[in-house]
């Protein structure tokens, strides 16, 4: 396999990176993504129905496509990013990091020492990227970018100190939830105005720190806002989004259907 530039590298380059985003373990869907031009696309083990062994065979199949292999982890599961970066994983999400101490630990579990405490078996992510695995161990330090998402007030209250973690590559901002804990439960509201603003500052402190901001987008006019505050990976396109919107044009599309069958599933 001829070995392409790094995700890393091209983060840190200044390009925004547009990630697809996959729920649903499949691994013909997140190839697809690649295929059809996606830089990167990311596989959700948090909030989608992947588990480790259809993660892996995901991980393998954006490999394929041609696109950067990322993958967000379930809650406080450092385990798994470990496993999922010997798996491939270019980049790893950590969900609801709101400390210096959550930062430290997700960030050290992928990074081998002395850097941190990760444990060397990196065979299928040195051949995705095609490297022997000492070539691998040599730029995986600097190769592998951790991510803490910054999700509540808590986090932005700490953003300072996790930003300080130099282990930590940069943070990941969930706008829904963001919006959620801001108004203290009462909504969500991630393309709002004020969530916005905050989405602004964690860009421009991330970008003073020397690190990587990335930001979940859920419309195209939200990636250009994004873009024009400095983030650089940027979420974009959702495979279970995709497949309901779909669904729902088709059937629109025929007339004389009745609008609702026995049974239908009206909510997802």
């Amino acid at each position: 396999m001829t070995k392409q530039i790094s995700l890393s590298d091209k983060l840190r380059s200044g390009t925004p990176v547009i990630t697809g985003w996959s729920f649903l373990s499949e691994p013909m869907i997140v190839e697809m993504f690649a295929r059809a031009g996606y830089p990167a696309v990311t596989v959700d083990m948090q909030h989608g129905t992947y588990d480790f062994d259809g993660a892996r065979d995901a991980l393998s199949a954006i490999a394929l496509g041609g696109a950067h292999r990322i993958a967000r982890i379930p809650l406080a599961d450092n385990a798994m990013a470990g496993r999922l970066a010997d798996m491939g994983a270019e980049c790893l999400i950590a969900p609801m990091i709101n400390s210096r101490e959550e930062a430290v630990a997700f960030a050290r579990a992928i990074k081998y020492p002395p850097v941190g405490d990760r444990s060397f078996g990196p065979f299928r992510a040195a051949q995705l990227s095609g490297e022997s695995s000492e070539e691998y161990l040599k730029t995986a330090n600097s190769q592998l970018v951790s991510l803490a998402m910054i999700e509540s007030q808590e986090a932005i209250d700490a953003l300072d100190d996790i930003l300080s973690v130099p282990e930590l590559d940069g943070v990941f901002v969930g706008p829904s939830d963001l919006s959620l804990s801001l108004s203290n439960g009462e909504g969500v509201d991630p393309n709002g105005e004020g969530t916005a603003e905050i989405c602004a500052m964690i860009a421009d402190k991330t970008a003073q720190a020397g690190k990587i901001p990335g930001v979940f987008c859920l419309n195209a006019d939200k990636v250009k806002e994004a873009i024009q505050q400095g983030f650089k990976l940027i979420t974009h396109g959702i495979d279970i989004a995709f497949i309901n919107d779909s669904a729902k044009t088709a059937l629109s599309d025929v007339d004389g259907l009745p609008s609702e069958k026995p049974g239908a599933l009206t909510t997802y």
